[in-house]
């Protein structure tokens, strides 16, 4: 078992990983449109404070009961598939992380979690910031490379139209999916094999199910 000072120790690097990674998003200079301007963008480092204070970690785990009756219909509708998985792990680390579920649904992650909001192709956050931003109760939807611009477009806004795209992330997938669309939310996935219409129905009522069910939900 670690001793005290080891704790202390690693929670401090976590909070010096954690400023160097705010330090790094100031400078960059991607395109991201995000609910709520600036006023969502101070909430968001006032989470990040609060969680690396915290340590991460949290015991909490969301369910992985079956999904609705009306998810169901819709993904079966879409051609889609519904995965629950158990939780893998919240420990926060700057390491490469090899996750059990793809695009990952949990387990140890970077103790920055993503913003909210769309991201255009080229600039997806690190799958590490991401897994975290699921433990914060985010759902995101992420299309794999290639899908033409105009479905990304009705995509983004689909997403935007509900809720005005409150806690989600649309970004292009990062980690070789093998979905066309998928959605994530922690310890649930929605992989769609083909972009059809119906597919909107489905990520609807998987965020509606899942959005804010993780075991830290951060405003």
């Amino acid at each position: 078992m670690a001793s005290r000072k080891e704790e202390k120790e690693q929670r401090k690097r976590e909070r010096l990983a954690c400023e160097r990674e705010l330090e790094a998003a100031a400078k960059r200079s991607r395109r991201l449109r995000t609910v709520g301007g600036g006023v969502l963008a101070v909430a968001a480092l006032a989470a990040i404070a609060i969680a690396v204070a915290a340590g991460g970690g949290s015991s909490g785990t969301s369910s992985t009961a079956k999904p609705s009756a009306q998810l169901a219909a819709s993904a079966r509708a879409a051609g889609c598939e519904l995965h629950s998985y158990p939780n893998f792990g919240q420990e926060h680390t700057t390491a490469k992380v090899t996750y059990k579920s793809n695009p990952p649904t949990s387990g140890p992650h970077n103790p920055v979690p993503a913003n909210d909001g769309i991201y255009d192709a080229g600039g997806s956050p690190a799958v590490g910031n991401t897994v975290h931003a699921l433990e914060h109760g985010r759902v995101e939807v992420q299309w794999k490379p290639g899908l033409p611009a105009a479905q990304i477009a009705q995509l983004q806004s689909a997403v935007n139209a509900q809720n005005g795209g409150r806690h989600a992330l649309v970004f292009q997938n990062q980690t070789g999916m093998p979905y066309q669309v998928a959605a994530t939310a922690w310890q649930h996935l929605l992989g769609c094999p083909r972009f059809t219409p119906a597919v909107f129905g489905a990520i609807r009522d998987f965020r509606t199910s899942y959005t804010d069910t993780a075991p830290e939900k951060i405003p």
